[in-house]
């Protein structure tokens, strides 16, 4: 199957290749073609602080295939973003042997407005990116491993920093596509005389999808930003609304699937369903100030999110079925400010910065026991470490509720020395101060508690030789853990596991050695060589249906990045990245594991592109994206998911008096792969009380097509 895949990858770049050069033959005939440089990524030589830092440019934005906002992030290199619920829960984010489910340990900011939410409903470091509108994304900028002392908690592994544009043309977008599958966009921008700018985009879509049930979800988005002056000497301020509603598609038993209880996108439970909301106003402020830059931005967020789900079906309550109810409201204040200078010290060229980053989170969050989501049942279940289930009476209907108040203020500074032409060495340092209360409404408890966390990061530059420079990297970072755990006021999560007490913070250290080049002619090549343990590592429990914190961990692990421009309309790109994925400690048994293996950690992904753009009116995309094998259960090597492998394609070309015309193609050679896949124990209708442990899968949707027009007036 592997040698069959890559001989379609060549008979398709070949295919939109000569496509693309008949096309440029045709325009010879009448005009010349507008020509520009196509390029995914911004050159970081001479920039960068690590091997693996990049910048995703603004027309990669625009050309890559998107089936839903999150893919957005597929163009940093070695991200796979996947699904396995539905269109209204956060995706699935796997980079460097790391699933890191909903958000942990990928740090996701919006306009400098943290994404990820700490203690959620569902899943700790919880990112939900739907309320992303793609044409207002100005560009992304990505880190990897924990190096940078501007970055704090879930950025760990990764982190990614979206841009919004100040300055947009006025254009209205319909899209139709099979499915089910609706959306229009409309906005632009307003001048005014004294240089400020006001721009504004709404976004409205449904979809049902494939899914038996189809999901008729339903989405609102909205922007309103105010600009003026420059990035230097200017501000910002930001208005965004978001919200959705929509029918959950969970991962599926196979076996249901294999006797012919339901389609392979059908759903035993058509009552599971999602309800979001997401409501923020953010601002940025920037000056000179003295000898260097002043820059302030602030942020208040108003979220609110209820998920239906049913994971094991009738495993623990046969009569009712499994069911649960995850409630959340979240008010989130918080800012950054930072002052940075440049200049001589001892006669070497120095570029320091110091700053301050706040947040604060009131959060309440619930669990409850459901059937058909309209009716709240009195009766609660957790799995416990022997492997039983405990059965206890919900209190006024919840089988958890806390308030939770988080305050985290880190103080961070970073300094960059040129020692040499082709020497600087990056060094910076960060303090996070965490604090928390939990008042559990099921418990009637009250627990306080705080941490500190001083975390060190330095990194070495040598070159530029030859177009080529050479880094190594150490740091320290990381991520902070469910405070409900923390606290014991979740029943699973207060019985203390061998291995000890959970943490508010769990730690990490990471090294990387690496080196970017463009020492071929028109070709960029990044490799980076990295290590990195983790003191806690964060699993799902479907059972509670939250991340809980368990074994030290540890990846190692080689990326190659390559982009190549043949022709100025035309790019070639391709991220290979492999890791080694095991937990680290000589103390398995105390967390309850048989082996080293991570459940659902996965040990390669590549992905392979073709990016046209200035070629005439046309331009255009193919992407492929492999997602490698992992194991799925903790401390066992078997069973395995394969992965999957998909191919996505758009094509657009430019009519006279700004119209647009463009088609995509989504799962192109119609793969049967899961988009997401696992291994736990669920019940069925007339199984045995114990359940059966089996595969669930959530499959890729099928072969599917969308056609948009575009007007710009």
């Amino acid at each position: 199957m592997v040698p069959f895949q890559h001989t379609r990858l060549s008979l398709a770049g070949v295919l939109l290749v000569s496509f693309a050069a008949s096309s440029v033959a045709h325009a010879e005939d009448g005009d010349t073609p507008t020509i520009i440089v196509t390029a995914s990524r911004e050159d970081m030589m001479g920039k960068a602080t690590t091997a693996s830092q990049g910048s995703v440019s603004r027309q990669e934005v625009a050309l890559r295939p998107i089936y839903r906002p999150g893919q957005l992030f597929e163009s940093i290199p070695g991200l796979v973003v996947t699904i396995h619920s539905g269109e209204g829960k956060a995706q699935q984010y796997l980079i460097r042997g790391y699933n890191l489910d909903h958000g942990t340990d990928f740090a996701n900011f919006v306009d400098d407005m943290p994404v990820n939410r700490p203690t959620n409903a569902h899943g700790q470091g919880y990112s939900d990116i739907s309320f992303l509108i793609p044409q207002m994304v100005a560009g992304i900028d990505y880190t990897k491993g924990p190096y940078y002392a501007g970055i704090g908690d879930f950025g760990s592994v990764a982190s990614s920093h979206t841009r919004l544009v100040n300055d947009l043309p006025n254009q209205i977008s319909a899209t139709v596509g099979t499915d089910g599958y609706q959306e229009v966009f409309t906005g632009g921008t307003l001048h005014f005389r004294d240089g400020g700018r006001l721009l504004g985009g709404l976004d409205l879509a449904h979809y049902d999808g494939p899914w038996q049930p189809g999901q008729n979800f339903r989405k609102v988005n909205a922007v309103l930003r105010y600009v003026k002056g420059t990035e230097k000497d200017g501000f910002s301020v930001t208005a965004m609304a978001y919200n959705s509603a929509g029918r959950l598609i969970t991962d599926q038993p196979a076996r249901a699937v294999e006797q012919g209880l339901i389609s392979r996108y059908g759903t035993l439970d058509p009552s599971d369903y999602s309800r979001s909301s997401r409501y923020s106003l953010s601002a940025h402020y920037a000056r000179p100030v003295g000898p260097g830059q002043l820059s302030v931005s602030l942020y208040a967020i108003r979220s609110t999110m209820t998920l239906w789900n049913n994971f094991t079906h009738y495993l623990d309550d046969p009569i009712n079925g499994d069911q649960e109810e995850q409630d959340e409201t979240r008010t989130t204040f918080g800012g950054n400010a930072s002052y940075s200078v440049q200049g001589r010290l001892a006669g070497l060229r120095v570029e320091g910065e110091a700053g301050l980053q706040l947040r604060r989170d009131a959060v309440f969050v619930d669990r409850k026991h459901t059937k058909d989501r309209d009716t709240i049942l009195g009766n609660c279940f957790v799995a416990q470490d022997d492997g039983s289930t405990l059965e206890y009476a919900a209190v006024d209907g919840n089988c958890s509720a806390d308030r939770v108040r988080l305050l985290d203020v880190a103080p961070y500074v970073q300094a960059t020395v040129h020692w040499a032409d082709w020497l600087r060495t990056v060094t910076g340092l960060r303090y996070d101060r965490l604090g928390a209360s939990d008042t559990s409404l099921v418990n009637a408890t009250h627990d306080t508690g705080h941490q500190g966390l001083w975390q060190p990061k330095a990194s070495l530059i040598v070159g530029p030789f030859a177009k080529t420079e050479f880094y190594a990297s150490w740091g320290k970072g990381f991520h902070s853990n469910d405070v409900r755990g923390v606290f014991g006021t979740v029943p699973s999560q207060g019985i203390l596991l061998a291995g000890g007490a959970t943490p508010l913070m769990s730690s990490t250290t990471g090294v990387e050695l690496g080196m970017r080049t463009n020492i071929v002619p028109r070709l960029t090549l990044q490799l980076a060589a990295f290590q990195q343990d983790f003191g806690s590592e964060l699993t799902y429990n479907p059972d509670t249906g939250q991340d809980e914190a368990g074994a030290p961990s540890r990846r190692q692990g080689i990326e190659v990045s390559a982009q190549y421009r043949p022709l100025r309309w035309l790019e070639l790109n391709t991220d290979l990245a492999f890791s080694r994925p095991r937990y680290h400690t000589d103390r398995l048994a105390d967390y309850g594991l048989e082996g080293p293996w991570i459940a659902d950690a996965p040990k390669f992904i590549y992905s392979a592109g073709v990016l046209v753009d200035g070629l005439g009116a046309w331009s255009g995309s193919l992407q492929w994206r492999r997602l490698g094998t992992a194991a799925l259960v903790d401390g066992q090597q078997y069973p395995q998911t394969g992965g999957y492998s998909e191919w996505n394609m758009e094509v657009g070309y430019a009519l006279p008096h700004g119209w647009k015309a463009q088609v995509g193609i989504f799962n192109l050679f119609q793969s049967r792969d899961a988009a997401a896949e696992y291994y736990y124990t669920a019940r069925l209708p007339g199984e045995a009380a114990d359940g059966v442990e089996g595969y669930q899968s959530h499959p890729l949707e099928p072969r599917s097509a969308r056609f948009t027009v575009t007007k710009v007036f």
